[in-house]
C-alpha cells in the first residue's frame, strides 16, 4: 500500500494512480457536499458559480457560526465543527458530480455502491474514506472556510474550504473496481456460510 499527497485540484492521472488500501492527504482546496445542494442542482437545475473541476467534494453539512467578514472568515463563517456524514443515501449523486461538475475525489464515511464504482472506473475517480466520529480533528485540518454558494439552503449549502494535511484517509473505492466495503461484504458473507454449515443449518 502507497501513501499519496495530493495538492488539488487533481488530474485523472493522478487519481489512477490511487488503489484499494492507499492513504491520501489533501491539500488545497475541498468542497462540502450534502443531499439538499445536490438535489437542487442534479434534480432542480440550479447551478453553482464554483469550478470544481478536479475537485474533492466531502459529505458534510458543518456546524459553523456567522462572524463579520475577514481575512481570517472570508465567506462571513468561522467553522465550530465540519464532520463527514454516511454517503450512501447519496449514491445517485455520484455520476453528476464527475459528469456536469468534473468533481474527481468523494470523501465520506461508509462508502458508496456499485453504480458509483462504474463511474469511478470509466470517468477516473476515487472515494475516500474518513473514520466515523473524528469531526473534532477533521475540522483542525480545515483553514478557512473561503467562500459558500448556494447558502439559502444552509447548512445544506454548499462550501468551499480551504484544507491544509487533511488526512490521512483511506482509499476505500479506486477506478479499477477496487473496493474494500465489497471486499469486506464478501468475506462476511463466507464466514456466514461457514458458520452456518459448521452449525449443520443449509442455505
Amino acid at each position: 500500500m502507497a501513501h499519496h499527497d495530493i495538492t488539488l485540484p487533481v488530474d485523472e492521472a493522478a487519481v489512477r494512480a490511487l488503489r484499494a488500501g492507499d492513504t491520501v492527504t489533501l491539500n488545497g482546496t475541498l468542497f462540502g457536499i450534502r443531499d439538499a445542494n445536490q438535489i437542487a442542482m442534479f434534480d432542480h437545475g440550479r447551478t453553482t458559480r464554483f469550478d470544481m473541476r478536479g475537485g474533492a467534494a466531502i459529505h458534510t453539512a458543518p456546524n459553523v457560526r456567522r462572524v463579520a467578514r475577514s481575512p481570517q472568515y472570508p465567506a462571513g463563517y468561522a467553522p465550530v465543527c465540519i464532520g463527514t456524514t454516511t454517503s450512501a443515501r447519496m449514491e445517485r449523486f455520484t455520476r453528476p458530480l464527475m459528469t456536469q461538475l468534473g468533481v474527481r475525489l468523494i470523501i465520506g464515511k461508509g462508502g458508496l455502491g456499485s453504480d458509483s464504482l462504474g463511474a469511478f472506473a470509466e470517468l477516473g475517480g476515487a472515494y475516500l474514506a474518513i473514520v466515523g466520529g473524528a469531526a473534532a480533528l477533521e475540522t483542525t485540518w480545515i483553514e478557512a472556510i473561503e467562500d459558500v454558494d448556494l447558502d439559502d439552503l444552509n447548512p445544506e449549502s454548499l462550501w468551499r474550504f480551504r484544507i491544509r494535511d487533511f488526512g490521512p484517509l483511506l482509499v476505500g473505492m479506486d477506478s479499477h473496481g477496487g473496493s474494500l466495503y465489497a471486499d469486506v461484504a464478501a468475506q462476511a458473507q463466507a464466514r456466514r456460510a461457514d458458520a452456518l454449515a459448521a452449525l449443520g443449518v443449509h442455505s
